[in-house]
């Protein structure tokens, strides 16, 4: 079963900040997952709407201008970082799930893509972009084809996973709380892998695993990750 860092190690360091970034990577954690958002012309690395739970700031995330957004401390001192600093960050190291928040995400992740292909040594098999704004998924696909694409639900689809067929997607990529064995099943039958979000209790992925889904997204990579690793990580 795949194990994917939710938002950085987000159980151990603020969420979607470079500190979770490295933290994941220090683990070993072999993929992690991101969102993204556009505002003042650029892409920040941040799940909420809004800014007050996981910054010192308020406000639309979308509305704000650059200035504002990189003046905010987002937990620990760190800052809410672009997505150019997340992909220096892991520079072809894991995979890397990018999420799209939202309409005007496409374009800029396609061309970031692209970039750190060239430049950091990140190839087409290292991505998976995925959204709930399935329009945005189907104009990001457009652009690049090549790259693989997870379609998200929080629910169970009347049509099971023919919608994530029907996008392209290489994944279907589900909520624990809406996720059965009909489901996997029909994913599977479809060629799509199952990733469940989010999973960060061991019983739960032994549950999911029973079911036959393909990979979990957690917050907590270390409870999921080889003793071995955690041990080497703690001695140093």
């Amino acid at each position: 079963m795949q194990i994917i860092a939710h938002r950085g190690a987000s159980g151990l360091a603020p969420e979607n900040t470079l500190k979770a970034i490295r933290l994941a990577l220090t683990l070993g954690t072999g993929a992690i997952e991101i969102d993204v958002q556009q505002a003042d012309g650029e892409l920040w690395v941040f799940h909420d709407r809004r800014l007050e739970r996981c910054t010192d700031g308020r406000g639309v995330l979308m509305a704000q201008s650059r200035t504002y957004l990189e003046s905010l401390n987002a937990g620990e001192g760190e800052g809410i970082p672009t997505l150019w600093q997340v992909m220096e960050a892991i520079a072809g190291q894991a995979e890397l799930h990018i999420e799209l928040k939202g309409a005007q995400t496409a374009d800029e992740v396609a061309r970031l893509t692209r970039r750190a292909e060239a430049e950091l040594g990140f190839t087409t098999a290292q991505w998976v972009v995925s959204s709930f704004h399935h329009p945005e998924l189907a104009r990001f696909a457009a652009l690049r084809p090549e790259i693989r694409l997870g379609a998200l639900t929080s629910t169970i689809p009347l049509t099971q996973a023919a919608f994530a067929a029907e996008l392209g997607a290489w994944s279907l990529n589900c909520d624990v709380d809406f996720v059965d064995q009909q489901l996997v099943q029909d994913a599977h039958d479809r060629g799509l892998r199952v990733l469940v979000y989010t999973v960060d209790d061991p019983a739960d992925q032994a549950m999911l695993a029973a079911i036959g889904v393909d990979g979990i997204f957690t917050n907590r990579p270390d409870r999921f990750l080889p003793s071995a690793k955690l041990d080497s990580l703690c001695r140093g």
